[in-house]
């Protein structure tokens, strides 16, 4: 069985899409994280291989050869003083006096060197890769070979570079970008969060109001329906008073049947879909029909009214009242005492006073909060109250008698036609 209740659901569905919003979105950043992390290092690797191809073909013209080999040009060239460094090595050609740059970017091993610039030499070709120095850290290497007029390998030119400082930059440059992924994926999940519930706000806003009109029509039907059941069973039990309880049972009916349409228009009214209907009204005699028409419950209930005229929805002014006179009867009395009931109508505004314990003015606004309420009910009775008189203009207010009891005010504005 699922105890899960829809505003449950409707929480975990923002989740759920704020998570399918967040993880679609780290893919997409991994990705391009991992593009820019990829081409950052091969930009790197290209930066040391053009500074070793620049030495390499800078001192491969700057040596001469005509049977013996001449570095004259080589050794006053500003290239033996900068990295990269290099070599000229004969690798198994004939030899000759190696010359080393002045510049020490990393310490090498002579076996080293002159293994690549053979390997060059024998081979033909280029011969470049990583190698690491006499101190642990990692260059790399490239062994050009030199070659005559006729096209032989004499000697190689092999030129060393660290990659320390492509390194820090290229770990520098990682840790940036996966740091902004970090924080693009957190400001992205904290948006996505924003999109889900807004995205969802139209179905929670529907589902609440599905929720408080379910709630309160079981409010607004239950002393009705309790009223009939009543009525019935007396009915059952004394067959010749049923000529008589007929028709309070046929009105307890009507009443019913108002109730739900008062719902219905209030849902629709909510939704937008249907307006007020607005006209000309005497309230005191809507009051004194209201009366007439609501079970007392052996409460004493007394009216005093002056002629006044509002404009207003008629079904929507009864309910309203009639919830304000349900309500003085069930609470305002004192435990094991009668309820007395006063409602006064004047300029406007109706006046249901009680005889009850009143009621606590810190709480006072949360009694007209629905759901809430400081008497015991439900709290819905006075929530639409306050919502009848917002949407005709007026206000809802209540205060403590000094004699003791509680005094609710409903003001409406006096109709100029």
């Amino acid at each position: 069985m699922n105890t899960h209740s829809s505003a449950d659901r409707l929480r975990r569905l923002r989740w759920t899409l704020t998570a399918l919003f967040t993880v679609m979105n780290t893919l997409g950043l991994v990705v391009f994280a991992w593009l820019l992390i990829s081409e950052d290092g091969e930009q790197g690797e290209d930066r040391v291989d053009a500074e070793l191809s620049k030495v390499t073909a800078s001192v491969s013209r700057l040596v001469a050869f005509d049977g013996t080999i001449d570095l004259g040009l080589v050794n006053t060239d500003v290239l033996n003083d900068r990295c990269p460094q290099f070599a000229i090595l004969p690798g198994g050609a004939p030899a000759f006096q190696p010359h080393l740059s002045r510049a020490t970017c990393a310490p090498m091993s002579t076996q080293l060197l002159n293994g690549l610039a053979t390997e060059a030499v024998r081979g033909g070709k280029l011969v470049q890769g990583y190698q690491k120095a006499t101190d642990g850290a990692v260059v790399k290497v490239r062994a050009e070979p030199l070659r005559d007029s006729d096209g032989k390998a004499f000697a190689a030119v092999v030129a060393v570079q660290p990659t320390g400082a492509e390194d820090d930059a290229h770990t520098r440059f990682t840790l940036l970008v996966i740091g902004g992924t970090v924080l693009l994926v957190a400001v992205l999940g904290f948006a996505g969060h924003l999109l889900s519930g807004r995205s969802i706000r139209p179905a929670a806003a529907a589902l609440q109001q599905q929720e408080v009109l379910l709630a309160e029509t079981a409010h607004d039907l239950r002393t009705p329906v309790a009223a009939l059941r009543a009525l019935a069973e007396t009915a059952m039990a004394n067959p010749a008073q049923s000529a008589e309880l007929l028709p309070r049972t046929v009105r307890l009916a009507a009443r019913m049947g108002g109730i739900i349409d008062d719902l219905l228009v209030r849902a629709r009214l909510a939704a937008g879909v249907e307006q007020l209907s607005i006209q000309p009204i005497w309230l005191d005699q809507l009051v004194v029909g209201v009366v007439e028409d609501t079970a007392t419950e052996g409460a004493e209930v007394t009216v005093t009214a002056a002629p006044t005229k509002v404009d207003g929805d008629p079904a929507l002014l009864q309910r309203a009242i009639g919830n304000l006179l349900d309500n003085a009867v069930r609470y305002g009395r004192q435990p094991g005492a009668k309820a007395f009931v006063h409602l006064t109508v004047a300029g406007g505004t109706v006046t249901v006073a009680d005889h009850g314990p009143g009621i606590d003015t810190t709480m006072a606004g949360d009694a007209f909060d629905r759901f809430a309420s400081t008497g015991g009910s439900s709290g819905l009775g006075l929530s639409i109250v306050r919502w009848v008189a917002q949407s005709h203009g007026g206000t809802l207010a209540v205060y403590n008698a000094d004699e003791g009891g509680a005094i609710f005010e409903l003001r409406f504005p006096v109709s100029t036609s």
